[in-house]
């Protein structure tokens, strides 16, 4: 049964997911609003990317389901859910090193939006100018935080409404890692995306979330408004 239409955009509730015999995420339940960024920490083996490839489609749910604008799109096929408007960004490979720019972010176009493309690479580059400048460089050859607004420009050329985001900052210098977050929460406050945000810089990802998850060992064990888990101050308890 969907959640009505004004409900929450991603609404996930009593997911399990796992590889073999062994379950990884356990029951686990959380929602997404409109034009909402929701982080969610944990250290590494929690669980936090099970579940997002649970959502997207990656890995099949041991049970539980996954409402995305009131309809259950659980163990749907990736592509679907692409057409209904998720994209995924994950940690590594990211983007195709062998290609230019354009054509990585024509890649991400092709299938997807209502918007012409041209309509489409321009609003990718005022969000991220930086590839306007560079749309014949081989992606492989740009830094690691150009590669990563890259890999997000990617998954913005579907016009989607909800991004699913692994660990963006995974190797960057804290001063890219601001960038890469000024330009999600832009996102966010221009366009009404909504994006769950994988994240083990916890000080950092609160500045431009809206609310936070914790899990731990395969479950979820807190949700608070970042306003909240700011005012800790610290969270190696959490973890």
């Amino acid at each position: 049964m969907g959640v009505a239409p004004d409900g929450p955009l991603l609404d996930v509730q009593g997911l399990s997911a796992g590889y073999g015999r062994r379950t990884v995420v356990s029951d686990i339940s959380f929602h997404v609003g409109r034009g909402e960024i929701v982080a969610v920490f944990g250290h590494n083996g929690a669980g936090k990317t099970t579940t997002l490839r649970t959502v997207f489609g990656f890995q099949q749910a041991r049970s539980g389901t996954v409402i995305f604008k009131g309809q259950d799109i659980t163990n749907m096929p990736c592509a679907q859910k692409v057409a209904r408007g998720i994209t995924f960004v994950p940690a590594e490979q990211f983007v195709f090193p062998d290609m230019s720019v354009l054509d990585n972010l024509r890649l991400g176009g092709h299938g997807g939006g209502g918007r012409t493309m041209a309509e489409r690479l321009a609003a990718v580059y005022e969000t991220f100018p930086l590839l306007d400048e560079r749309t014949a460089q081989l992606a492989g050859t740009m830094s690691g935080g150009q590669q990563r607004m890259l890999s997000i420009g990617i998954a913005l050329m579907a016009e989607p409404e909800l991004v699913l985001l692994d660990e963006p900052s995974l190797g960057l210098a804290p001063a890219m890692v601001q960038n890469v977050n000024n330009a999600l929460r832009d996102l966010t406050d221009r366009y009404s995306v909504s994006i769950v945000l994988l994240e083990q810089n916890v000080r950092q990802t609160l500045q431009i979330a809206d609310r936070a998850y914790v899990m731990r060992s395969g479950r979820i064990i807190l949700e608070e408004s970042a306003e909240q888990m700011l005012q800790r101050g610290q969270w190696w308890d959490l973890f």
